[in-house]
């Protein structure tokens, strides 16, 4: 039974795409450390965590059928270790948890509004965005709204060079992620501004992105 439920964990960890959400959620808590008390920042990482989740258990349930095809066995839901049921249960888990976290936490109902933005935006990235030329869209607004989120949870007002740099190397990420499953993407008719721009249009739109991002925080800063 036990050994059942820490597989069972496990396979969630990974189908919530743990590295991205571990990022997010240390990113969130460090920007709420810089305007807030550490209990109220934890509070806010937590909010985060749990819309985190919805994002990327969602992820994993739409893109089942493409994954599947693609035999990609390290997803929980193609190697079997969750169900599709089971999933869709723990999203709308996760998603009451989001809402229920974020208005008690210091974000109110300005800050859950703003927290929601973010996760309708990466949500509708994983229906239907991904695949068009809009594809940067979500990293923008969802990555975008974060800092608005936690500063306004404290009355103040994020810098400029702040949000603009968490956007742009939010985007960075988008163009240089895609490059690893490419082909795979390509063959399903995933067609995204980074599959379109191909490897070396990607890379070269990531470096310039990153190299924007330095030029924000040296002269906006």
């Amino acid at each position: 039974m036990l050994n059942s439920a820490t597989t069972r964990g496990v396979a969630l960890l990974k189908a919530a795409h743990f590295g991205p959400t571990l990022l997010v959620v240390a990113i969130s808590f460090l920007l709420a450390l810089s305007v807030l008390t550490w209990v109220d920042s934890l509070r806010i990482a937590l909010a985060i965590f749990a819309g985190q989740l919805v994002v990327g258990w969602s992820n994993d349930v739409i893109d089942f059928p493409l994954d599947s095809a693609a035999q990609r066995y390290k997803k929980p839901l193609v190697s079997g270790k969750i169900t599709i049921e089971f999933l869709k249960k723990c999203i709308l888990v996760a998603l009451v948890m989001a809402f229920v976290l974020s208005i008690l936490s210091p974000f109110g109902w300005q800050g859950t509004l703003l927290h929601f933005l973010g996760i309708l935006s990466a949500t509708t990235y994983n229906l239907k965005l991904k695949a068009t030329i809009f594809s940067p869209l979500p990293y923008i607004i969802s990555f975008g709204s974060l800092p608005w989120a936690i500063y306004l949870s404290a009355d103040k007002t994020p810098p400029l060079w702040l949000y603009l740099c968490i956007m742009i190397f939010s985007t960075a990420f988008h163009f240089l992620n895609v490059i690893k499953d490419l082909r795979w993407d390509l063959d399903q008719g995933v067609n995204g501004l980074p599959q379109e721009l191909g490897q070396k249009g990607s890379i070269a739109v990531a470096i310039l992105l990153v190299l924007t991002g330095f030029f924000c925080i040296v002269w906006l800063s």
